[in-house]
């Protein structure tokens, strides 16, 4: 029942940060913006602690750091900039496709097999990508658009790295719980230092939209989205937590169509059935799968 707790809350979560990530592009500068996010984040997350008698310093330091970096602040400067040029929703798409990365990154990082369904589940989903993104790129190309990919497919490959990250977090006694306090605080350290040499001005809106997306983005989504996320991770294995994105993209470019007015298209809706056939076949439990893998 836990597990399908943690799964329902962090689909819902990080299925409307997308849209709460949107709302957040002005004024503010990016790096700023990412800033904010989680220096509050990690003064909820660390009182929160403190306060149920829980806040202490982690076992070891290095992958603490090393998720910091790859969770809690670069990872969401290419996410923020590739909303900057596209929708939302087809932002969360790109990101869905962080089930073929875990897997891959698995094998290098733990020396877990690559099976036959990563292989085929990984062409599946490019061809998605491709078929969604087909009349942007070929019938009235949108050079935007081609960044706005990039920027997203960084940003999935660092998240998928932080997720390794968080996996030896755990091999060494350092609970999601812990290592997310303080990994945000890490991350918005590196995101000031960042803003100071790179000179972006510290503005702050007034527009009650910012605020309130911020205190969602903050709290909400990165507080406790990335606490039931990791929980996930850590209870089944990132390949399998990873599942969650699956979902993520129907609830995005729901919240995208709505308040973004994301207009759809043929090849768009075949692209998008074929992105989650290809996370769908990441955990098909059929037998010639228990019997095939590539060492």
């Amino acid at each position: 029942m836990i597990n399908y707790l943690l799964f329902a809350a962090t689909v819902f979560i990080w299925g409307t940060t997308w849209i709460a990530i949107a709302w957040q592009l002005g004024p503010v500068d990016v790096i700023v913006s990412v800033f904010y996010r989680f220096a509050l984040a990690c003064v909820v997350f660390l009182v929160g602690l403190a306060l149920l008698g829980r806040l202490k310093p982690p076992a070891q330091w290095r992958f603490v750091v090393l998720q910091a970096l790859c969770l809690f602040s670069f990872n969401f400067l290419c996410f923020y900039h590739a909303t900057s040029l596209m929708p939302s929703g087809l932002v969360s798409v790109i990101f869905s496709l962080a089930t073929i990365f875990n897997a891959v990154n698995s094998r290098i990082f733990f020396g877990e097999k690559v099976k036959p369904r990563t292989v085929l589940a990984g062409f599946t989903g490019a061809t998605g990508l491709v078929l969604l993104f087909w009349q942007d790129l070929t019938v009235s190309f949108d050079s935007d658009v081609l960044q706005g990919i990039g920027w997203a497919t960084a940003g999935t490959l660092m998240f998928s790295l932080g997720n390794m990250m968080s996996r030896k977090n755990s091999q060494h006694g350092v609970s999601p719980i812990l290592a997310n306090a303080w990994g945000m605080g890490i991350g918005a350290l590196v995101l000031l230092t960042v803003a100071i040499f790179s000179g972006v001005p510290f503005t702050w809106p007034s527009s009650p939209t910012y605020i309130w997306s911020l205190v969602y983005l903050a709290v909400i989504g990165s507080v406790i989205g990335f606490s039931t996320y990791l929980l996930m991770v850590a209870r089944l294995g990132s390949d399998r937590a990873a599942y969650a994105t699956v979902l993520f993209p129907v609830v995005a470019l729901f919240m995208s169509t709505l308040f973004e007015g994301y207009e759809w298209h043929a090849t768009a809706l075949a692209g998008i059935a074929l992105t989650i056939a290809g996370n769908l076949i990441m955990f098909a439990k059929l037998p010639m799968w228990r019997t095939l893998s590539f060492r």
